[in-house]
């Protein structure tokens, strides 16, 4: 049999065409060393382009804060009555009677009645020692804000003389109700307190600020409280003293800056 003939299985010959080749297929090794191949150029690629691409610039995080005073122009305070009696029906009657007094004597005086609001009503049973009920006890306590300080005295002073004795006061705070042209100060003097405090921290490093990146605002006011306080009717001055003194707005911001160089 000649070299350009081939037997088949059967027995049969093949002859192969005269001239032709027998392609060879590639070797595992060699399929091995091109992926190998391929993958150390691609990596050498990609470690190029990273270290041509610049790296983030550096930034400094700082906190500055601000502070002004105002002048208090809104008082609100909690005030109401109690009444005990044997049944919780004649409780509720007393006291209800009550507070319609109370309620009118601070209209009187300045109070709308947008800004008075029933903050809790009451009932409950009284018991001795031994567990048997002697009575029922009923409260109710009204939230009020006046918006005039100068009537604010006068106004306490009638709710406790028209209510009568056990009337309950609890606690009198101060606010102002417009406060956006102080947050606006105090923020001005937030944001130049932070970027002093970043300026003097990056030259200490040796180098510079430069744009904000990030600000987180937050703001702060604190009233001003007068503690509980529990009147007898007989015995006040004329108009209740007091006295709105300062308030302070806080303003603090948390400002990102980029650095140069």
């Amino acid at each position: 049999m000649s070299e350009n003939t081939k037997e088949n299985e059967t027995g049969a010959s093949l002859e192969r065409p005269h001239g032709s080749t027998r392609r060879r297929r590639p070797s595992q090794l060699t399929m091995v060393l091109a992926i190998g191949l391929v993958v150390a150029v691609s990596g050498l690629v990609w470690n190029n382009i990273g270290h041509s691409r610049s790296a983030p610039p550096g930034t400094i995080s700082v906190t500055g804060s601000g502070t002004v005073q105002g002048t208090p122009d809104t008082v609100s305070f909690q005030i109401g009555v109690q009444n005990v009696a044997q049944s919780a029906a004649q409780a509720l009657s007393a006291n209800n009677a009550r507070v319609s007094t109370l309620e009118n004597s601070l209209l009187r005086d300045g109070v709308t009645p947008k800004d008075m609001q029933t903050s809790g009503l009451d009932i409950y049973e009284n018991t001795n020692n031994q567990g048997a009920v002697t009575g029922f006890t009923v409260s109710d306590d009204l939230n009020v804000t006046m918006h005039q300080l100068s009537k604010a005295g006068a106004a306490l002073d009638g709710a406790v003389r028209a209510a009568g004795n056990g009337i309950q006061l609890y606690g009198v705070s101060f606010s102002i109700s417009n406060d956006s042209q102080l947050l606006a100060t105090a923020r001005a003097k937030a944001m130049q307190n932070a970027r002093l405090e970043a300026s003097q921290v990056a030259g200490g490093g040796g180098t510079a600020l430069g744009s904000i990146v990030t600000i987180t605002d937050q703001e702060n006011s604190s009233p001003v409280i007068v503690p509980y306080t529990n009147f007898q009717a007989s015995g006040l001055a004329s108009g209740v003293p007091l006295r709105a003194g300062s308030q302070s707005v806080n303003v603090q911001v948390s400002v990102v800056y980029s650095l140069k160089g």
